[in-house]
């Protein structure tokens, strides 16, 4: 792997890893007062929902949380199409809600699928939800802040059974009867500290309220062992599943074909991404047989522009690169872009040159436990 481009709104999510080792590390400590007060403000909160002093609202439907404990990517996207899929497949009637994380539409309630139709843009629904509805047919999917609102206006416009509360962990206002809680064990817990210093939304002893810890990217984890030892320290009767993510599918972004993963063996690619983990993008595509020449590097929900597709396209032609690849995530908004163009801007321009990798869950330890409390709960 050779280049890195990390465009400059990334830079803010590079600085909340640096920890204290770090030259930087210094620059950053009068943060961690504020990290502190985070914290307390945080477990005061937890501790007021806790004991009944805040009131949490419910649904007349099973309610299943996925969520995490850090800002930035965890994979909790796939583990819940994974969810969605498995639920959806035993004849289950299956609801997303998400909140629609930098969502531009200032609609209070907004129906990205009904399960027929998608509707809309990523941009105006979040591309996590939009990712959701397009890799889960079928399946109803609602956006909007107030939550519990969504939900009753899913409910009352879908036969719903059982409704997924996307990135809910931290959403204490809504009950819910399942609470899955995504570790990513490539980079578990960042430098250790609370926002603003860190990334942690929440101190670790908010682990012990999960109903399980779902570990994702084992593959990619230094010390497995620890980061178990990790969390039965914080919660130690909160079972911890093992899973990795899996490539499925190189499928071209904006169009309809889709090849077989080992086609990107032996190739020279240019990997390009707007996630909170760009380096694990980087190791999956290491891991398929992909050589990385160049990776331009996004921040987190990038709202990619014209300007962008011809800077990635001048440094795949710069690179001499077999191939432009890309996430899930990142090509719902790149298509949206690429089927804006006419044939005479695409052809041998963008259209075709850009593929997107397609990664479905992989279970290593929990799967039957996951069955039993989660999809036949």
């Amino acid at each position: 792997m050779n280049g890195l481009r990390i465009m400059p709104f990334q830079r803010v999510e590079h600085l909340l890893a640096v920890d204290d080792r770090m030259p930087a590390g210094w620059l950053l400590a009068p943060l961690i007062p504020l990290s502190r007060l985070y914290g307390l403000a945080m477990r005061a909160r937890a501790s007021l929902y806790a004991r009944g002093l805040l009131k949490q609202q419910s649904l007349p439907c099973r309610v299943i949380s996925v969520g995490n404990l850090t800002i930035g990517g965890t994979g909790k996207t796939p583990v819940v199409i994974a969810l969605v899929t498995a639920l959806r497949d035993r004849g289950r009637k299956v609801g997303v809600i998400s909140r629609g994380y930098k969502r531009r539409s200032r609609t209070s309630i907004l129906e990205i699928s009904d399960g027929r139709t998608l509707r809309g843009h990523p941009g105006d629904s979040g591309d996590e939800p939009f990712l959701i509805a397009q890799r889960c047919p079928g399946v109803p999917v609602a956006v909007g802040a107030d939550r519990p609102r969504v939900g009753r206006y899913m409910l009352d416009r879908h036969h719903i059974e059982t409704l997924i509360l996307d990135d809910g962990y931290q959403h204490l206002a809504l009950w819910r009867d399942v609470d899955l809680l995504v570790v990513d064990a490539a980079a578990p817990f960042g430098n250790g500290y609370l926002l603003p210093r860190g990334r942690l939304r929440e101190p670790l002893s908010s682990m012990a309220r999960a109903s399980a810890v779902l570990v994702t990217r084992a593959s990619q984890a230094q010390r497995l062992d620890e980061l178990k030892a990790t969390v039965r320290a914080a919660a130690p009767a909160v079972p911890i599943w093992i899973t990795d993510f899996a490539p499925s599918a190189v499928v071209e972004v904006g169009g309809s074909t889709s090849l077989e993963p080992s086609v990107l063996k032996g190739e020279r690619v240019l990997a390009v991404s707007g996630i909170g983990n760009p380096e694990s993008f980087r190791w999956l595509l290491a891991a398929v047989g992909a050589t990385v020449v160049d990776h331009c590097v996004f921040a987190d929900h990038h709202a990619y522009s014209q300007d962008d597709l011809g800077r990635i396209r001048r440094s795949a032609a710069q690179a001499g690169v077999d191939r432009i690849v890309t996430t899930e995530k990142d090509a719902v908004k790149l298509a949206q872009l690429i089927q804006t163009l006419s044939p005479s801007e695409g052809e041998g321009r963008v259209r075709g040159d850009i593929w997107a990798v397609r990664i479905d869950l992989q279970w290593l330890e929990g799967f039957d436990e996951w069955t039993r409390v989660v999809i036949n709960g």
